[in-house]
């Protein structure tokens, strides 16, 4: 694969993977997490072509599981899969002195890397963001993930923060859900981040751009063919790389464009009988009738293989 920075490329595949999927969180009908799901949906990811999984992202439902179960989800998803996935635990939140505890459990718990968020809703400074990440990457010894995603958090992770906190020496890359190639490409060129794409839908693109991989919600339904893309583009094949992108279209729209990801992963998983249940923890609600029959229609062979 040629890339400006190669040698970094390497370190943050080794220290990552390259196709990832944000894990969901299987719940119990009494709202209880279900373990003994966690670990089906765990090895089904594996088995569809994910070498990562990102375990307490959004996706995965964080903001409504305490600390103990994100310390317990870890243990139960590298008791799954084992030592050749990458575990990637998700840590960010807008208290960097929580973050730092979460980040202390993951690496406890067997993580191999940190995903750490923008802190949203408060609004930091540029300064804050950097000294927040900052903080967080100094209380383990684990690689840090960046999670560049604006929509979500209100602040961007600016250009020049970005160069910054790619110099400390365990920060090595960016989950990008920024929506912004052209200054995702100033930061590969200018610095030795490397870039992941988490946008479903700019994941051929920001990978043409230099991305190595992705961290996807659609990889839930559609991880064979998103690591055919990755190897296509890793092997210079655009034109094999854009075929499947193209088939991938209405997959990523029905996914991604109707209602909120976790929610549409949740139905589409409960469809291939591989979760049981699909429901979601309040504020969310679970993909009504109607939306689980949309989701039919669109999704076909990928949830019928």
């Amino acid at each position: 694969m040629a890339m400006i920075h190669s040698a970094y490329a390497q370190r943050a595949q080794d220290a990552f993977g390259t196709v990832g999927t944000a894990m969901i969180t299987p719940f119990s009908p009494n709202g209880a997490v279900d373990y003994d799901a966690v670990q089906v949906v765990a090895n089904y990811l594996v088995q569809q072509g994910n070498d990562m999984l990102v375990v307490s992202g959004t996706t995965g439902e964080s903001p409504t599981t305490t600390d103990e179960e994100k310390g317990q989800l870890l243990k139960v998803v590298r008791s799954a899969v084992g030592e050749h996935v990458k575990i990637v635990a998700g840590v960010g939140t807008n208290v960097t002195a929580h973050s730092i505890e979460l980040a202390q459990q993951a690496q406890s718990a067997g993580a191999d890397g940190l995903l750490v968020v923008t802190p949203y809703y408060s609004k930091p400074s540029q300064d804050s963001i950097r000294a927040h990440v900052e903080m967080i990457a100094d209380s383990t010894e684990l690689p840090v993930m960046l999670y560049d995603i604006p929509g979500r958090s209100g602040v961007p992770m600016e250009t020049e923060t970005l160069i910054r906190m790619g110099e400390h020496p365990r920060v090595l890359a960016v989950k990008d859900a920024k929506g912004d190639i052209a200054a995702s490409m100033d930061v590969m060129t200018r610095s030795d981040l490397v870039y992941y794409s988490g946008e479903d839908a700019l994941n051929l693109p920001l990978m043409s751009a230099g991305a190595i991989g992705l961290v996807s919600v659609v990889g839930h339904v559609a991880a064979k063919d998103l690591a055919r893309m990755v190897d296509a583009v890793h092997n210079n094949d655009l034109m094999q790389a854009r075929h499947v992108a193209e088939n991938l279209v209405p997959i990523v729209d029905a996914v991604m464009n109707h209602m909120p990801g976790v929610v549409s992963v949740k139905a589409a998983l409960e469809l291939a009988g591989i979760i049981q249940y699909r429901g979601t923890r309040m504020p969310l609600l679970p993909a009504t009738e109607e939306q689980v029959e949309f989701l039919r229609s669109k999704l076909g062979e990928f949830i019928n293989p």
